[in-house]
């Protein structure tokens, strides 16, 4: 069975930096963007529709922006399970309060079973050059040894300052992406290398699961909706009747006028910055940054 460990002492990959020092430190915002707020639409990203995938359940859609930038093997493998239908039907298998919804078991529905597919290697990091710009917002740690913290798009992440590229043999440097709300990542058992169909959505933020699962995208829309799913264990509580994935698209595949059209605030603009320096937080999981739909 693959199973997301909750508190499990795991080790996390850090990085020995100055807190922001390299990518200036900015701020982020909470909540969701509401009529009348001061954003102008240059400030807004548009999501590629190849890379959003459309989760529809009883409560609404969930729309999860895939990065094949962070995790190409696995972005590449859920998209096809996608396409395919498997992920149709099937059930939130695993879900617990404040920490995570699990799903993609489309053999079994009980977190026993996996798709025909071969397992992926993990890509529990990835590293970064000059075109994957971070904005950095906090730090994690002691002073001595400080992780650096921000966005890439709107995914949170731990980064070694990007002026240690000139350092490296390949011009980048080492990040990994933050296990906080809204945060998809996949499954796997005691074996790295072991993911296949079963995924979670993050209810909440898990620091010790950071460096050690492959995380491949972020909720983008329907965030509200990842705290609605029954709470409960397939097998385990008795009467436990569990929420599913009705169906589950890539938005590039349907017809346009079907489609929606998800807008993420950009982290990179300077409304962005303007906004985000008014904002208060402990934690770059505190926040969730603003979307909208056309």
């Amino acid at each position: 069975m693959k199973t997301v460990f909750r508190l499990a002492a795991l080790s996390v990959l850090a990085f020995a930096s100055p807190a922001c020092s390299a990518e200036p430190p900015q701020s982020y915002a909470d909540g969701e963007v509401t009529a009348g707020t001061d954003i102008p639409d240059s400030a807004w990203r548009t999501v590629d529709p190849e890379n959003l995938m459309l989760i529809d359940t009883a409560y609404g859609m969930i729309g999860v922006e895939l990065l094949p930038e962070i995790a190409p093997l696995h972005v590449a493998q859920v998209k096809q399970l996608a396409r395919d239908g498997f992920y149709d039907g099937v059930p939130f298998h695993r879900v617990i309060d404040g920490f995570m919804n699990q799903t993609g078991d489309g053999s079994n529905g009980d977190g026993t079973g996996d798709s025909d597919l071969p397992n992926i290697p993990a890509e529990f990091s990835f590293r970064r050059g000059e075109d994957m710009a971070i904005t950095l917002v906090s730090a994690r740690g002691a002073e001595e040894q400080q992780i650096a913290t921000g966005f890439y798009k709107g995914l949170p992440v731990a980064s070694q300052p990007i002026s240690q590229a000139i350092l490296t043999r390949d011009g980048k440097v080492a990040a990994f992406g933050l296990h906080c709300a809204g945060v998809t990542s996949m499954a796997r058992t005691s074996d790295p290398a072991s993911a296949n169909s079963q995924f979670f959505l993050m209810r909440g933020q898990a620091e010790h699961l950071d460096s050690q699962y492959s995380i491949w995208g972020t909720t983008v829309l329907g965030h509200d909706y990842l705290t609605s799913f029954e709470e409960g264990v397939v097998g385990q509580n008795d009467g436990f009747v569990p929420d599913q994935m009705n169906s589950v698209r890539i938005a590039a595949d349907l017809p346009e006028d079907d489609r929606p059209v998800v807008q993420v605030l950009d982290t990179g603009s300077d409304a962005f910055s303007s906004w985000i320096a008014t904002q208060t937080y402990d934690d770059v999981c505190d926040v969730q940054i603003p979307t909208r739909t056309l």
